[in-house]
This record gives structure tokens, sequence and C-alpha cells, in this order.
């Protein structure tokens, strides 16, 4: 078998729910949100760190969910960006008093959609502070770096973050590692 596929009118969704059903020691559904997050998010004490994107790029995101990695991750629809409501959210779903960090790549939704999350969250007075990934060789020549997406680089900075949190540094430290 080379595809599989699903109904297009709740694509995400099945993805989800088959994604939960078969990493459900790791990962369980963000309620009311189309996300995952880890079984044991939000840890009191611990930076949460939100990774995310658009649907469709399987595992991807959801994959980064688990021990020494995300908290969580907020899906959009397929190639999409997750929407403003669907980032809030999660955020909502796995914020600490530690804060919650957002890793995500340079596209022009995700940028729009978790910084307008973050402006909602802080005036729920949630500590949320993002890092926007680009590093990636590929998808821009040199000299034009502010327009690199960070395909290749969103493993290494979700990876590198991800540990800094479950070793419980402080929001300041993991967004600045």
């Amino acid at each position: 078998m080379t595809k599989l596929w699903n109904n297009p009118d709740n694509f995400r969704e099945e993805m989800l729910e088959g994604f939960v059903a078969a990493n459900g020691r790791y990962v369980r559904r963000v309620p009311g949100a189309s996300g995952v997050m880890a079984v044991d998010a939000p840890r009191n004490g611990r930076v949460s760190l939100l990774v995310g994107g658009g649907g469709g790029h399987y595992p991807a995101f959801c994959g980064y969910v688990g021990p020494g990695i995300a908290s969580a991750a907020a899906m959009g629809e397929i190639f999409a960006s997750p929407s403003v409501e669907q980032v809030y959210l999660v955020t909502k779903a796995v914020a600490s008093e530690a804060g919650v960090l957002y890793c995500y790549g340079n596209y022009t939704g995700d940028v729009l959609n978790f910084d307008m999350a973050a402006e909602m969250c802080a005036l729920e007075g949630i500590n949320v502070r993002s890092v926007q990934v680009w590093d990636d060789v590929a998808s821009a020549p040199k000299g034009e770096e502010e327009k690199r997406r960070g395909v290749a680089g969103d493993f290494f900075v979700f990876k590198i973050a991800g540990a800094s949190a479950a070793r419980g540094d402080t929001l300041a430290t993991v967004e600045a590692i």
C-alpha cells in the first residue's frame, strides 16, 4: 500500500483520533481542540512547549509530543496553519505557572495565528513566548534568510527546547536556548 485516504471532510479529526489510539501511552487529545498533549502535561513548575502547524505533514507535529520534547501540538487543516482559536485552546490546556513556549515555522499563517493566540493568553495572565524557526537553507537563498521557513530546523529546535523545559529551566532560559 502506498497511500491511505481519509474522508476529506474530517481528515484532521480522523488523523488525530488514529494517532492518539496508536500512541495513547504518550499522548491524549486536547479536549475540545484540534491538538494533542503529553499524558503528563501540564507539569507543575515546568515550562510547556507547544509546537504546531498544518495537518498533512504526518506525523510531524503530533509526533513531536512526548517525554523530553513538546508538551503539546496544535494542528491545522491539511497544509494550513492551526487557527488562533485552536492554538489558544491547546495553550490553555497545557499552561503551567512556569509559562508556555511556542515553537513554529516561519509561515505567515503560523506567525499570525500563534502570535495572536499569545496575545489572547497574555490577557488572561498566561506567560507565553514565541520562537520562530527559520533554520532552513533550502527554502530561501543566501541574503534572504528571513524568508526561510524552518522545515529542516524544526526538529532540532523543538528537541533542544523540550530538553531544556524537561530539565526545569525557566521560560526565559528555554526561549534563549
